[in-house]
């Protein structure tokens, strides 16, 4: 196994439970990739790289946790609730499904968007037989109350892309698995108390129970590809020779397999995001995530310790000093939430290539985990996934690699 993000991560769980013989190698000091928590200094806190949020659908997320013992790590209202807010009105509303998959919520004014009608919703509809050339713009209206206020929003933040650009196959995927399946399918979970504690630590130590083998500070800098199979493992400073009965998950960024892996062909354009985090607590009855429209901010996310902003598709940010960002962010933020203070410690967060580019050319771009080699495997959030680049995404991956593994072994 090459990487222990969430991919590898979920690949070498669900070997280890089969109990199958597992390494993995890490080239950072730590696992998960881009879904870790560390301690800032800056804040003095425990923060995650990036906030992240799941749905009560996602199936392969939520079946990883129970598996490794950590699924109460995940918190999150009884029935589907989204709480936003218009900076520049100062209207809030909240989104609330019912938890049944004929939408009658949407006859309800007191569940649904300010401003549109039950029949605007309906437009939706036309995501879900979307080609996989065709962009969101050329399926559906982007314009009007209902995609500014919540097709917007919710589309940029599962996609890390602006959805007039973006593939309506993807956009599709995530409609047909939250909202096409009611509000069962749709209560936003969060792990409160950071990612690291309910993903990381957990798989680490469930991996470490069965036996596998976890190396950090390991920079895989080739492969030894041969006909039709994977010789050998080239790290620098030493060569790992392969039997005739290892196989090989590369789980790493879709740049590191490209370089790896000749003629791979894979997404090369991605889009950065943004976080800011504050050390304050949040006042008494701000939503555990608010959608914000006509601001910078896009979500608010409030944990006991601190409140956290995310910004997708934020490519547009990428030089503006990292001050700035944050007195921007602040001011949203207590124009938002009412707090009188001056800007308490804080820390900026770009990720320059936070995911591939959700675009119907890169979405075509994403390979297939077999590849022609017999014995070596991809997983990772940019490959055929059928759905975004998101941790659903990612440890389905892992769990198909793994799976296609147990059945080469097995023949």
């Amino acid at each position: 196994m090459i990487g222990a993000g969430l991919a590898g991560l979920s690949a070498a769980v669900r070997l280890a439970s089969a109990g199958r013989a597992v390494i993995v190698h890490e080239s950072a000091r730590h696992a998960g990739g881009r879904c870790r928590s560390y301690f800032e200094p800056a804040l003095e806190l425990v923060i995650d790289n990036g906030n992240h949020l799941l749905l009560s659908g996602n199936h392969a997320a939520i079946g990883f946790l129970k598996m490794i013992g950590s699924e109460g790590k995940l918190t999150g209202p009884r029935e589907a609730e989204f709480a936003f807010a218009d900076l520049a009105t100062g209207r809030r509303w909240r989104l609330r499904p019912n938890h049944g998959r004929l939408p009658w919520w949407i006859l309800s004014k007191t569940r649904r968007v300010p401003a549109t009608r039950a029949l605007d919703y309906l437009t939706l509809a036309r995501l879900l037989t979307a080609r996989h050339d065709q962009t969101i713009a050329e399926v559906m209206d982007c314009t009007g109350p209902l995609y500014e206020r919540l097709w917007r929003p919710v589309l940029l933040a599962a996609l890390n892309a602006d959805p007039r650009e973006a593939s309506a196959r993807l956009a599709g995927a995530v409609v047909r698995e939250s909202l096409a399946r009611g509000g069962a399918a749709c209560r936003p979970l969060v792990a409160a108390d950071g990612l690291g504690a309910a993903f990381v630590d957990p798989a680490l130590a469930y991996l470490h129970r069965r036996g596998a083998v976890v190396r950090f500070g390991r920079q895989l800098q080739g492969l030894d590809l041969a006909e039709d199979r994977v010789r050998a493992l080239d790290f620098g400073e030493d060569v790992v020779e392969l039997t005739r009965d290892d196989v090989v998950i590369l789980a790493v960024p879709a740049w590191v397999g490209a370089a790896l892996v000749p003629e791979l062909t894979a997404p090369k354009r991605f889009r950065a995001i943004l976080n800011a985090h504050f050390a304050i607590s949040p006042p008494p009855g701000l939503p555990p995530m608010l959608g914000v429209v006509n601001a910078m901010t896009e979500w608010l996310f409030s944990f006991p310790d601190r409140m956290s902003v995310t910004v997708s598709a934020a490519d547009r940010f990428s030089e503006t000093p990292r001050e700035q960002l944050a007195r921007a962010t602040w001011s949203e933020i207590a124009a938002l939430t009412g707090i009188d203070a001056a800007m308490p410690r804080w820390q900026i967060i770009k990720e320059r290539r936070a995911t591939f580019a959700a675009l119907p050319e890169e979405d075509a771009r994403r390979p297939d985990a077999r590849t022609r080699w017999r014995n070596l495997v991809l997983a990772g959030d940019w490959t055929a996934t059928g759905l975004p680049a998101t941790i659903e995404g990612a440890i389905r991956s892992g769990n198909r690699a793994a799976d296609m593994v147990s059945t080469a072994q097995s023949c």
